[in-house]
């Protein structure tokens, strides 16, 4: 852990009220900027949705006057190319449908007809920059661009490429106030991404995940505190902690002491301590709280074995008790085992279902956990209880559901979220975050909701990149908050 010292004078830089502006002029392109294609002597053929066939287009210079949604920006930094739709966001098959069915195909061919790529015509890979967007310009995912032109490409399996023929014109760039939920109690969970410190004492850098130096790490623990402050939780359940143990100098007592450095002389996080682990994976699960309004009751319990001995990182539960009185609950930190392919063998190959590796492993975690929790795992007689983390299964794939079977119900669907999203990848949305209540807890909601900080951010918004002041991108997940009665 670096000293207090180093965590009060990161708390004090981020001291000043944090607000956030809610729209953001974006840069113009300027006025030298290449047409990267031309529409030539022939006719421009405009497009007011996406065509049954792309193929019947290849080779065509086409102007869009429908509005195209920004989907992805993953390929921007690698490829120069940007991923958008016709019809507003692609979603995760298996976020909407359930694996391997005929609605998952549907939505599948859904959306293969309505995605389309944007690219600046070269072959050239890690531009420096890209002619059709002006240089540092923020973008997220959800943007609407208009009058978008450009000539039509299609590869060997008739997917589209759209080589711009001008610059993007970009609405001025809307980012989202950290959410209010209503309730007494609010507990939220949130994946750090890596949040690793060195040796806790300003070197040991680069570590093995995350922050490569001390600036990166200065930089991280920045946006991280810009993240965690303004969503004002009692309890918040947190993944991808150093699992390097709970003395002074480890990750979790650094990030509470930077907590509590913003807070000054009110500081009152804490962490719950494990006393090892849990488990012994690289990274571990974690739960923090405020002292002044909610206080731990009994021991922190561990689901140790099975799954969770070397894939899945093991649970953490701890029960607590609200300040001034109230009926007690258990808080759960999750993190199942990822979605990469690595060593993945027999049932947790990918079986082509839309769910990836490792799903068999997911799925036996759920029921593991399931069945701990029928018990008292916390030996405290609290029964009610959360669910949270990061399942690394989207909303309709089977360990979710397998959760659900086993009487978890859906924080998001019981508030009446509409389309709840937490993470963006290849230019598709979904969620690998859920909150999951027993009927006990699930009475005392009030409401739920997640800050999309993260999600919809560009990567060179990051810590490691440009470093866009904020939260933006302080991690690859957006954070959830939930509130209860007491």
């Amino acid at each position: 852990m670096r000293r207090r010292s180093l965590a009060l004078a990161l708390a004090l830089a981020l001291a000043t009220p944090i607000a956030f502006a809610q729209a953001v002029p974006q840069p113009a392109p300027g006025a030298d900027v290449p047409r990267l294609a031309t529409a030539g002597p022939g006719a421009t053929i405009t497009l007011a949705q996406a065509p049954e066939d792309w193929r019947t287009l290849d080779g065509q210079y086409v102007r869009i006057a429908a509005p195209l949604t920004l989907v992805g920006t993953d390929g921007l930094e690698r490829a120069g190319q940007l991923t958008v739709a016709f019809g507003g966001r692609l979603w995760q098959p298996t976020e909407v449908a359930a694996p391997g069915t005929p609605d998952m195909a549907q939505v599948l061919a859904d959306n293969q007809r309505r995605r389309l790529l944007l690219d600046d015509g070269s072959a050239a890979r890690d531009p420096q920059s890209v002619p059709y967007l002006a240089a540092g310009v923020v973008l997220r995912t959800g943007m609407a661009l208009h009058d978008v032109e450009g000539r039509v490409r299609v590869d060997g399996k008739g997917r589209p490429t759209l080589h711009l023929g001008r610059a993007l014109k970009l609405p001025p760039l809307q980012r989202p106030e950290a959410p209010q939920v209503q309730g007494a109690l609010k507990i939220a969970a949130f994946n750090l991404e890596n949040f690793f410190n060195g040796d806790g004492q300003r070197g040991g850098f680069p570590t093995l995940r995350g922050a490569r130096t001390l600036a990166e790490h200065q930089a991280q623990l920045s946006k991280l505190l810009a993240t965690i402050t303004p969503l004002q939780a009692d309890v918040a359940a947190v993944m991808e902690l150093e699992n390097d143990g709970y003395g002074p100098q480890s990750s979790i007592a650094a990030l509470t002491a930077a907590l509590n450095g913003v807070q000054g002389s009110a500081g009152d996080w804490r962490f719950v301590d494990a006393g090892n682990g849990p488990g012994d994976n690289p990274i571990r699960v974690g739960i923090i709280y405020r002292s002044t309004r909610v206080s731990p009751l009994g021991e922190p319990a561990t689901l140790q074995g099975g799954t969770f001995t070397e894939h899945s990182r093991v649970p953490l539960a701890q029960a607590f008790t609200p300040a001034g009185g109230g009926r007690p609950f258990v808080v759960v930190a999750n993190h199942f085992k990822s979605k990469g392919c690595r060593d993945a063998s027999g049932a947790d190959a990918d079986q082509q279902d839309g769910q990836s590796c490792w799903n068999a492993t997911r799925v036996a975690s759920a029921h593991q956990l399931a069945d701990w929790m029928q018990g008292d795992p916390t030996g405290t007689g609290a029964t009610e209880a959360v669910l949270l983390g990061d399942f690394n299964a989207y909303a309709m794939e089977d360990p979710i559901r397998a959760l659900h079977g086993a009487g978890w119900q859906d924080a998001f669907a019981l508030a009446r979220v509409e389309r709840p999203y937490s993470y963006v990848y290849n230019g598709y949305t979904g969620r690998l975050d859920h909150a999951l209540l027993n009927g006990g807890m699930a009475r005392r909601l009030k409401g739920a909701a997640e800050w999309h900080a993260n999600a919809d951010e560009m990567d060179a918004s990051g810590y490691q990149q440009h470093n866009v002041d904020g939260p933006w991108r302080s991690s690859d997940h957006d954070p959830l908050l939930l509130g209860f009665d007491r």
